[in-house]
């Protein structure tokens, strides 16, 4: 059965093993997660939960938000996320889920959406070269050419060229939970995730873990 929490990105710090190994971390306020819907193979194809994070006031939500999650007696939500799961009757809607829902050791994939860095050139965006910075060569962070004129007569598409950095939805796969601190809804992995602090993430097991 898969696991999956939606949480925010806090920071990242250091903790030291029992061995005395120092190792960096990323640390996630995982939760609460509330189940707002069920889908069945049978109703909708296929079978998932829908969570919901960030508790939002009635007032400040509209009318069909507020009737989405009705059902469930928690109140609102600002982010919603669905979890495909094997057996949709381990859960019922109004369950909650916490950031015990995962161990040290298990092995999880982060999704969220990466900085931002706006508009950049070829060597920052792609890394490529460029020329020699001694002057007169007039040639020194361009990208070059980028066709041919007769044949094919256009440039083709996926072309490495200067374009906006960052700001996309990003998965990094095979991380590893070093700490879980259920009291407070934290969950400390090991290395970096995607996104700026205070960005929202979703953690699920790992699709390519080993079993």
């Amino acid at each position: 059965m898969n696991k999956g929490l939606i949480g925010k990105k806090i920071g990242m710090t250091q903790i030291f093993a029992d061995d005395g190994r120092r190792i960096p971390v990323t640390v996630v306020e995982a939760g609460p997660c509330v189940v707002i819907q069920k889908k069945t193979k049978e109703k909708d194809g296929y079978n998932a939960v829908q969570v919901g994070f960030g508790a939002k006031e009635a007032a400040k939500a509209n009318s069909a938000t507020v009737g989405h999650c009705k059902a469930a007696g928690s109140g609102a939500f600002s982010f919603f996320r669905e979890l495909r799961v094997d057996n949709v009757d381990s859960y019922n809607v109004g369950d909650v889920l916490n950031a015990d829902l995962f161990a040290a050791g298990d092995v999880i994939d982060v999704t969220g959406t990466s900085i931002g860095k706006g508009f950049q050139g070829v060597i920052k965006r792609w890394g490529f070269k460029g020329g020699r910075s001694s002057h007169g060569s007039r040639f020194h962070r361009a990208p070059g050419s980028i066709g041919c004129s007769a044949t094919p007569s256009r440039v083709f598409k996926n072309k490495k060229m200067p374009g906006q950095l960052g700001n996309e939805r990003v998965t990094v796969q095979r991380l590893k939970v070093v700490r879980v601190d259920a009291a407070d809804n934290l969950i400390l992995v090991s290395g970096a995730i995607p996104g700026s602090t205070n960005g929202l993430v979703f953690i699920k097991d790992s699709v390519k873990a080993k079993k």
